[in-house]
């Protein structure tokens, strides 16, 4: 009776790091908008975190029952280690990859399959040493999941470091292999004996064969699905998927048996009942993406489009669901204390369950239709509630047990508290020696069930929640279920009624910067909706009609339904992405029969400000500018808060053996910030460079040296890096990736010079005038030291309105508002760049452009040494009494200069495109003696 008294009752170690994670969870989930890749640490808070800790556990203490053996105070102590080390490892994996410190990430992997690998040993000496029963050899699923984790944490770790060039196919491998392998095994073992005991009643007589049967199907589909993902092959990654469902039918005939008999009626239950129907779908869904990309032959990025859509589903319907499920029936009985407190716990974890169940999963089902994004978010905050209600409920739960177990055992006295009796010999696991026992006596009576009434209201009322949020978000925005307001004054008594007017549905596609068909011709009182589809395969697209009707931003593979109301005057439409509008995508509807049916240019201009905080913008007359636009003012002092950008070029690692590998993590972000005094705008970084402006950190290496960039997308569009500095085919790492996403891009450095970085996303003059460039010197051999060596990268702004974005239409002229070195206009004036008499200064020098020329000059000096594209057109080293005024640059070109300063004073430097240094670009060396 000693070790079963151990095993009963909380244990922190065992019990709390589940419950900790989950809440980590929520947490996550509700402050993900300002954390680091948020996607990434929602699903590995949940999956890492919280599942592997209960798969540890739950297993583990399974596998005593199922192999009839006892439990040592040894087994404890080792099992105590192994979820401490587990949990470090996640909790530091978890802390790694966000913040891309690859150490740390190596570190708490290596923590993380040191334990499942002790884990899966333990797992084996037992079913060695065992005679094991009836469903003994589901204890193989938890030694084959353990397999399966070690090989997906070893492929996740090289992944977080950045090594791989078919980075996008392993990431799927990485994903199906923990999903199909450590969860989904894990999961499937489990409920062969967890499911029949959660309905009370006997397991079916073919569960047990049943599960070996399909033990090897699913482990051998696990495999072929993730080689097929790592290969690319869509044909066997189906095939494997395919297999693997095919695998679960056989486990699932008995699971329906057991239901046929005892349908569910506790929140457990139904809660693993659910999830078992979102694994299925996820999982078919999957598969038929991969079938349909085989059998056409079309690019396998659909597929890993497929998957990033299917993922969170999987997650929060599948694997979320099943944990909270089997914790709300195991906690109770592990708890223990016999009958009444069991039930007293379990009766605390059922309040709302048909309500929570509901509410979860109708909304998960709204977050996956084509909605806005309003009712997306709204869905999944309802989602959030029901599904988080589990952990205050399991709290009242444990202090509910606990208030019964001890007035029990004061009502008893002295005597021992009865518990359920442990099966042949087996440590106490009530759970498992329920299944087993009930596979002999039949059926449970249910104790203390709700009414089926009652049941039903509470579904009801989570279904009703769901739909009255729907309702909500769609008088917010009625557009989105083709709501849309009827036309008003005197004209809107002649005009048909919405329920009268005949409908013209049209179905749009949005692709390559082209809405098609670019043009809809509608009879005059006809109600137009159109159906929008984003084709794209990675960019962000949305339709803005100038009645002011428009679509939300959809994400590729995304559809809309958009009421443009009843038609009786040609409108424009767009795509109010920054810049998308400039390159074509319109869309013109115009009304037959009547002249003058076509949208005009006046009637677009009336309404273009209904886009312009997304990007649509209003060409105004003469230099596209407004009132609201903001003003630079040359002679303007900037505030006190004012710090220029550091142009001192960053020092480079010591000499090493070999090349040198340089690891840097660039973080898209939106933010506003001063680009000249009084002149704010929001600007798309790379970093968020000090003082939080344009242009990205300056990447400093040597002809030979590797540099992986682990590019994390922050913004709310899709983004993109290209480096010069890198010769490489563009497909993979130049693509475009979503808000949230990231993606690692490797180069070697195999020529010198300074290059330019830039987002390569359509349009990239937008993008780039928008703050999204920067520099990387490389060094040519031989290199002489200077005494000091600054970076100076010109740029353009074609401002937009104060804390606005870029004005499209003002960059299309070429003209800018301002043009600046290194991001903020004339800083080095307010800030002079020093410098000593006699020193030998080195300017490294960079046009990003988008659209002008350099002419660097420093006023008072001449340079010896120039340097452009590669090559030297002047050398000091050479002699000879040649020297050099400016060095002219066009867009995406750079080189140097150097120069000596033969006395102290103030020299001027700018840019002898003398319009440009008026509009910012100068600044000043101030040399002291």
């Amino acid at each position: 009776m000693r070790a079963a008294s151990t095993t009963r009752g909380f244990q922190p170690l065992r019990d709390l790091p589940t419950v900790l994670w989950l809440l980590l969870l929520v947490l996550v989930t509700i402050a993900h908008r300002d954390l680091p890749a948020p996607r990434w640490l929602m699903l590995h808070v949940l999956l890492l975190g919280a599942a592997t800790h209960a798969i540890l556990v739950w297993s583990q203490y399974f596998s005593f029952a199922l192999l009839r053996s006892k439990q040592s105070s040894s087994d404890r102590s080792r099992q105590t280690w192994r979820l401490a080390l587990s949990n470090t490892g996640a909790a530091l994996v978890v802390i790694g990859v966000p913040l891309a410190v690859w150490p740390v990430t190596v570190a708490g992997a290596a923590l993380l399959i040191a334990a499942v690998a002790w884990h899966a040993v333990s797992l084996v000496g037992r079913l060695r040493g065992a005679l094991a029963g009836r469903f003994g050899r589901t204890v193989r699923y938890y030694v084959a999941a353990a397999a399966f984790l070690i090989v997906g944490a070893s492929l996740g770790t090289w992944l977080a470091g950045g090594f791989g060039a078919d980075r996008e196919r392993l990431v799927l491998a990485h994903a199906l292999i923990n999903l199909l392998g450590w969860v989904g095994l894990t999961v499937t073992g489990t409920l062969v004996t967890l499911w029949p005991t959660m309905l009370r009643t006997r397991a079916d007589e073919q569960a047990g064969p049943s599960a070996a049967r399909a033990l090897p199907v699913l482990a051998v589909a696990a495999a072929v699905a993730t080689a097929g993902a790592a290969l690319g092959a869509s044909g066997v990654l189906a095939l494997g998927l395919l297999c693997y469902a095919a695998g679960l039918v056989l486990i699932a005939i008995g699971m329906v048996r057991a239901a046929r008999t005892a349908p569910p009626r506790s929140f457990a239950a139904g809660s693993a009942g659910m999830a078992a129907l979102w694994g299925v779908g996820t999982l078919l869904a999957l598969a038929g993406t991969a079938l349909h990309a085989w059998s056409t032959g079309a690019d396998f990025v659909a597929v890993r489009a497929a998957m990033d859509a299917v993922v969170p589903y999987a997650a929060a319907g599948f694997v979320a669901q099943v944990l909270i499920g089997a914790l709300s029936y195991l906690v109770p009985v592990v708890l223990g204390g016999g009958p009444t407190p069991v039930r007293t716990g379990t009766r605390a974890l059922d309040r709302g369950g048909p309500l929570r169940i509901a509410t979860a999963n109708v909304a998960l089902v709204v977050c996956a239709l084509p909605v806005s994004s309003l009712m997306r978010v709204i869905a999944s905050m309802l989602y959030l509630v029901a599904v988080g209600s589990f952990l205050p409920l399991l709290v009242i739960a444990m202090r509910a047990q606990r208030r019964a177990k001890q007035a029990q055992a004061a009502g008893a006295g002295a005597a021992p508290v009865a518990g359920a009796a442990p099966v042949a010999g087996a440590a106490p696991v009530p759970g498992i020696a329920a299944a087993a026992a009930a596979s002999r006596r039949g059926p449970i009576a249910p104790e203390g069930e709700r009414p089926a009434g009652q049941r039903s209201g509470q579904a009801v009322a989570g279904l009703l929640a769901v739909v009255l949020a729907v309702v909500i978000a769609a008088a917010v925005q009625p557009q989105d279920l083709g709501l849309t307001a009827p036309p008003a004054g005197a004209a809107a008594a002649a005009q048909p009624t919405a329920e009268s007017a005949p409908v013209q549905t049209v179905e749009v596609s949005a692709a390559d910067m082209r809405f098609t068909p670019g043009r809809i011709e509608v009879p005059a009182g006809t109600r137009l909706v159109i159906e929008l589809t984003n084709a794209d395969v990675e960019i962000e697209h949305d339709l803005v009609l100038d009645t002011g009707v428009r679509s939300p931003r959809l994400a590729p593979g995304e559809h809309a339904s958009i009421d443009a109301g009843i038609v009786t005057a040609g409108a424009e439409g767009w795509c109010s992405v920054i810049g998308h509008r400039q390159m074509g995508m319109t869309l013109a509807i115009v009304v037959t029969g009547e002249p003058g049916g076509a949208a005009t240019p006046d009637a677009a201009h009336h309404h273009s400000a209904a886009g312009a905080g997304d990007g649509g913008d209003a060409s105004g007359a003469g230099d596209g500018h407004d009132a609201s636009d903001a003003v630079y003012d040359p002679m303007a002092e900037p505030g006190a808060g004012f710090t220029a950008r550091d142009a001192a070029l960053p020092p480079l690692p010591p000499p090493a053996d070999g090349p040198v590998t340089h690891r840097e993590t660039l973080t898209v972000t939106e933010q506003v910030v001063e680009v000249a005094p009084g002149v704010r705008q929001t600007l798309w970084t790379f970093d968020g460079a000090v003082p939080g402006t344009a242009p990205g950190p300056t990447l400093h290496g040597r002809v030979g040296d590797r540099f992986e960039i682990t590019l994390v997308n922050d913004g709310t569009i899709g983004h993109s890096i290209d480096f010069h500095a890198g010769a490489l085919a563009p497909d993979e790492p130049m693509r475009t990736i979503g808000p949230g996403e990231a993606l690692t891009y490797a180069f070697t450095a195999e020529r010198a010079g300074i290059w330019m970085y830039h987002c390569a996303t359509m349009p990239m003059s937008a993008h780039i005038a928008n703050g999204m460039f920067g520099a990387v010197v490389i060094e040519p051999a031989g290199l002489p030291e200077v005494d000091r060596s600054y970076v100076l990268v010109q740029s353009e702004l074609y401002l937009g309105p104060q804390d606005g974005e870029v004005d499209v239409a003002q960059l299309a002229t070429g003209q800018p508002d301002i043009v600046a070195f290194n991001g903020y206009a004339r800083q080095y004036e307010h800030a002079p760049l020093a410098a000593r008499v006699g020193e030998r200064v080195r300017v490294w020098l960079l046009d990003a452009g988008v659209a002008r020329p350099s002419s660097f000059h420093v006023v008072g000096g001449q340079f010896d040494t120039t340097w452009a594209e590669g090559d030297y057109l002047l050398d000091a080293r050479e002699g000879g009494d040649g020297g050099a005024q400016a060095l002219a640059l066009q867009p995406a070109q750079g080189g140097f200069v150097e120069l000596v300063f033969p006395e102290a004073g103030h020299y001027p430097f700018l840019s002898h495109v003398m319009i440009d240094a008026d509009r910012g670009a100068q600044g000043v060396f101030e040399v002291a003696q």
